[in-house]
């Protein structure tokens, strides 16, 4: 029976999504306590490989049991089985033809970035933080030519293991409140360190260290070297992904909500 599952997590309590030899993985997490429940050593799938640091409102993943138990069980019974600061938010039974990754339409990210001079404290670890003032309409202007199908070589790691640069995005917004800063990312799929890379160079722009234009002659150019440093990791949250409705599945993204701080 495939299992398809939500799950919550903070990333700085993992040394990333993937499993790892020494167990620090969310994966690694999720599939001993799958197993638990299961009486067996399951795998599992995710949408998403999210970097460490990273945080996750809603990775959806799937798994293949074992044996047949409760819905209550995959949800309670796992969740009594992994740390703290990780949690099962509901789980599902799917046809065999569902795929986390595979299937997923659209992922989603948001990033949030404290704008203040203050760096914060209350939620460190959770937020970006940058201390001159960002200049918002300029971000947002710079932010609209990188949207659609494009190269996105310039925002890309080197250590991307993608076949290929280019990447649909579909969406990218930027919601203020208060000191705080929300992008929120919709894309058929991305690049490693692309969300970041962009957070940073629409950061440059904001700080007026580059012109509005700049960021488009960056992503012609495709060079990684002529970008933005590689935003922190602390305010990137992996905020679920789109799937066809035939799969009937609950709520499968979660928006990071903004608060003042």
């Amino acid at each position: 029976m495939r299992i398809a599952a939500a799950v919550e997590y903070d990333g700085r309590t993992f040394c990333g999504f993937q499993s790892q030899p020494s167990g620090c993985g969310v994966q690694d997490a999720l599939e001993r306590a799958v197993s638990a429940i299961a009486g067996d050593a399951v795998r599992v799938t995710a949408a998403g490989r999210t970097d460490a640091g990273v945080h996750a409102t809603s990775q959806i993943v799937h798994f293949d049991a074992p044996a047949e138990r409760p819905v209550s069980a995959w949800v309670r019974g796992v969740n009594a089985h992994l740390p703290g600061t990780a949690a099962m938010l509901w789980a599902q039974p799917v046809d065999d033809d569902f795929h986390a990754r595979f299937a997923a339409q659209r992922r989603r990210y948001s990033y949030l970035l404290l704008n203040r001079p203050e760096r914060p404290g209350l939620n460190a670890g959770r937020v970006g933080w940058y201390h001159r003032p960002l200049d918002v309409s300029a971000m947002r202007e710079s932010a609209e030519v990188l949207l659609g199908t494009h190269d996105f070589s310039a925002f890309r790691a080197a250590e991307c293991q993608a076949k290929s640069p280019v990447k649909t995005l579909a969406q990218l917004d930027i919601v203020v409140a208060s000191s705080l800063l929300r992008f929120d990312f919709v894309a058929d799929a991305f690049l490693h360190h692309m969300i970041r890379n962009i957070v940073g160079a629409l950061v440059y722009v904001g700080s007026a260290r580059q012109p509005r234009s700049w960021v488009g002659a960056v992503l012609a150019g495709r060079d990684r070297a002529r970008g933005a440093p590689t935003f922190a990791a602390d305010g990137l949250y992996f905020a679920g992904a789109d799937y066809d409705q035939r799969f009937a599945l609950p709520a499968t993204r979660r928006d990071v909500i903004l608060a003042v701080v």
